[in-house]
């Protein structure tokens, strides 16, 4: 799982490389001037979001993002673009030799994985109403994760914020697609379907494909 996870992430940011590279051997300055901006935008907005998912919004390659935004505010996009690559590459490199300190935080889905082989077991057993409890608690305890690594509180009102909430968070601030905020919302009405004894709204079709669904979600967007 760890490695599995690892292999994820660097793949990640090495096509953000990959990317800057291209655009860099179509430039005509070292500057990268010469092309269409938005270009250049798209890639600042790819490399953010990906340190802000890997490391989290709280981590030293964020707080490097900010001081570049702010040294270099006055300066061509490009330049700005540069700088911030350099961030990319140090994240990669912390990454690929272990030494990303939040990673051991990341890998809590080693954790998960356990409670999913578990619910994986227990469906291959034909027992498909507990197998949909322990994913969907799982999953669960993941968003509640998600949701602390990027400074998203869990409490409204003095109340613990429901999974549903959490979910509608962490999508707006785009920590992760409208499509998988989807996918979540309909794997916590199958969980809560199971949890209150509706055991003939769902099939265990339908469980196997929640199981599936949770686990790339996770290795997806580890938190």
């Amino acid at each position: 799982m760890r490695k599995k996870l690892e292999s994820i992430l660097i793949s990640q940011l090495d096509e953000i490389l990959s990317l800057y590279t291209d655009l860099a051997k179509r430039a005509t300055n070292d500057d990268l001037s010469g092309l269409p901006e938005h270009e250049h935008y798209k890639l600042v907005v790819m490399s953010r979001a990906a340190i802000r998912r890997i490391a989290g919004l709280s981590s030293e390659y964020m707080k490097q993002l900010d001081e570049i935004a702010d040294r270099e505010k006055h300066r061509f996009i490009g330049a700005r673009l540069t700088a911030i690559i350099g961030v990319v590459r140090s994240l990669r490199a912390d990454l690929s030799g272990g030494h990303l300190q939040t990673l051991a935080e990341l890998l809590h889905a080693e954790v998960f994985s356990d409670f999913l082989e578990m619910a994986d077991y227990l469906l291959t057993e034909g027992y498909k109403d507990p197998a949909a409890i322990i994913a969907g608690a799982a999953l669960e305890a993941h968003l509640r994760r998600l949701a602390e690594l990027h400074g998203i509180s869990l409490a409204a009102r003095d109340r613990p914020k429901k999974a549903d909430q959490l979910n509608a968070d962490l999508a707006g601030l785009e920590i992760y697609s409208k499509l998988d905020q989807k996918g979540v919302t309909a794997w916590l009405d199958l969980r809560n379907k199971a949890a209150h004894g509706k055991f003939a709204d769902y099939t265990r079709e339908q469980v196997a494909l929640l199981l599936e669904g949770i686990r790339d979600f996770m290795l997806r967007c580890p938190a």
